[in-house]
């Protein structure tokens, strides 16, 4: 009787651990990076032609920014990029910066 107790234990103990293994293993994302990694790979991309206290902050607002569509933050950084551009020289800037 106790070997059928032990038994039934083991083999539920495994099946409990089994089907934990499978949901953790769906939930990784299909390139094997977090969304913090993703999301660290476009905010350094964005960053790329800042340097100093300005990257770190920069880095600092877009990491910790909620769910922003990649549109919006092209638009920030064109926006940014294009500073004191006027008329159709800004026009042409813009459409350009927000195709990259």
């Amino acid at each position: 009787m106790k070997k059928l107790v032990s038994l039934i234990a083991l083999g539920l103990a495994l099946s409990v651990g089994g089907a934990y293994a499978a949901s953790t293993a769906t939930a990784a994302p299909a390139d094997g990076k977090t969304k913090q990694q993703t999301k660290m790979a476009t905010c350094n991309a964005d960053a790329k032609d800042k340097k100093g206290d300005e990257r770190k902050a920069f880095m600092k607002e877009c990491l910790s920014a909620k769910k922003e569509t990649t549109q919006q933050s092209k638009m920030t950084t064109c926006n940014k990029d294009a500073g004191a551009m006027k008329g159709d020289e800004r026009k042409k800037f813009m459409s350009e910066c927000l195709k990259k």
